[in-house]
């Protein structure tokens, strides 16, 4: 309804008052005007503010994007408000999408604000807000505009970055500047040992102490910092479990978003070059950098992963697209075929490869009990599982679930001093 029309409650006072003036004449009876005056002042008073203007509207997040677990409130805009007293607004609530009211409905004078309704969002990824209708009540309820449908915003909800920091040094650092310890003696603050002076030292290198002792000039070495290069492996063939949102239960593809989330914000903080593929649904993939502005790339890549709703071949070859020297993290709950072979193939080629296992734990009793079918099927298929890791651990490629911080600690150490001696690679 895009015009303005009368309410069924002016319609009532104007009959009540029509039928207990007609009484009155026809019955003689001057008490019906008296009952009857009630009813026809606040329907002529309706009629007289009847509003001749024809109002816009215009929903107003102001924001495009939000984490998981925040909230904004959706503003109302309307234009002009002459002739307006009352706003009514009622919006959807679709899944993953809070709203207070719980129902999503609200009404209130225009002279006390228009009224909001606060949204919150509990899960990563694009999340429509559904539409909402909206009715205008002019003075005295004598006249009402719509309601119109407002058609629902799209938010882009960007993963909650799990818990996590690590103090672990980079296997192969490789470029130019960083915040690891290079195998090479340079310019750093890593001190590495003390020599005798030579031409083209810096003065302020010189250590007095050890040289008034030894008769003759010596210097302090020290260990030049560089930087790493991290690519993260994101596996989105399947998403097993249902999500709760963010203070729910997690889904495999859960786990694996909010560690991703995690492991690229860390490295990017402390300056490494990070890279980013996501194996699914447009083969997503994001080149090495470094920065703030990269780091939001990062993040609204894996805030648009979907899980691959098609067959996976298990005999498919799948190349994760590693070039030089780098660490891989891969972050998958290790059920295709395709994604242990081609993480084997880079655990022989020599590349530092860490495995982040993120299937998590799964309810029995939600799956039909311990001693349903599924259940069954879930555990055989844990058998093989369980059988693809070992022969992975066995190729010297560590697997580790995901427990926030220091999850990768112990496994970064033995993989920097695995890289610090000679090794042979499988071309």
């Amino acid at each position: 309804m895009t015009r303005w029309c009368a309410t069924p409650a002016l319609a009532r006072a104007w009959a009540v008052a029509a039928a207990g003036l007609v009484g009155a004449v026809t019955l003689g009876s001057p008490v019906l005007v008296v009952l009857t005056a009630p009813f026809l002042l606040p329907a002529l008073l309706g009629l007289l503010h009847h509003p001749r203007t024809t109002p816009r509207l215009a929903a107003d997040l102001g924001v495009l994007r939000l984490h998981e677990g925040q909230g904004t409130v959706s503003a109302l805009a309307v234009t002009p408000l002459d002739g307006v007293e009352h706003v009514t607004r009622a919006m959807e609530r679709p899944a993953y999408v809070v709203l207070s009211p719980l129902r999503g409905a609200v009404g209130g004078l225009v002279r006390d604000g228009l009224p909001g309704v606060e949204v919150g969002v509990t899960r990563w990824g694009p999340r429509s807000l559904g539409s909402e209708q909206v009715a205008l009540t002019g003075a005295w309820a004598g006249f009402r505009w719509g309601p119109v449908g407002l058609p629902g915003a799209t938010l882009g909800v960007l993963p909650q970055a799990a818990a996590f920091d690590s103090r672990a040094e980079a296997p192969q650092p490789d470029g130019l500047v960083g915040a690891h310890r290079s195998r090479r003696v340079g310019s750093g603050s890593e001190f590495s040992g003390i020599r005798p002076f030579a031409a083209g030292d810096r003065l302020r290198r010189i250590h007095w102490p050890v040289s008034l002792r030894t008769g003759s000039l010596q210097v302090v070495t020290t260990r030049s910092e560089l930087d790493s290069g991290v690519l993260v492996v994101v596996d989105a063939l399947r998403d097993i479990g249902r999500s709760g949102g963010v203070h729910g239960t997690a889904s495999s593809l859960d786990l694996t978003v909010r560690a991703a989330s995690a492991l690229v914000e860390h490295h990017v903080r402390v300056g490494d070059r990070v890279g980013l593929r996501v194996l699914g649904p447009g083969d997503a993939r994001v080149p090495f950098g470094t920065g703030t502005r990269h780091l939001h790339r990062l993040t609204g890549t894996l805030a648009r992963v979907v899980p691959e709703t098609r067959h996976v071949e298990e005999d498919a070859a799948l190349d994760l697209g590693v070039q030089g020297d780098c660490v891989v993290y891969v972050l998958s709950p290790m059920l295709h075929a395709p994604v242990v072979t081609a993480t084997a193939t880079l655990a022989a080629r020599g590349v530092p490869v860490l495995v982040i296992d993120t299937l998590g734990e799964r309810d029995l009793d939600a799956l039909g009990g311990p001693r349903s079918r599924t259940v069954l099927a879930w555990r055989m298929r844990r058998v093989e599982r369980d059988n693809l890791l070992d022969r992975l651990g066995a190729l010297g490629c560590p697997v580790v679930p995901w427990r926030g911080p220091g999850t990768v600690d112990d496994v970064l150490h033995r993989l920097a001093r695995r890289a610090q001696q000679p090794r042979v690679r499988v071309r």
